[in-house]
């Protein structure tokens, strides 16, 4: 079962890169959404962190 989370986690990281790469190629075209994309970019970051301790916490408890 924590392999399955530790997949999402890193899903959550692969999602960030592509709102940046988004962020990147639309920021002199379309300004207002490139800032919808930074911050998809960084909530996505912080559900990786969020993910991540909760799977240790979890971990942790099973043991």
């Amino acid at each position: 079962m924590t392999r399955f989370y530790k997949y999402f986690e890193y899903a959550y990281l692969v999602m960030a890169a592509f709102f940046l790469f988004e962020t990147i190629r639309i920021w002199n075209e379309e300004r207002n959404r490139a800032y919808l994309f930074i911050f998809f970019v960084i909530v996505a970051v912080f559900m990786y962190f969020f993910k991540r301790r909760f799977r240790k916490n979890l971990e942790n408890r099973n043991r």
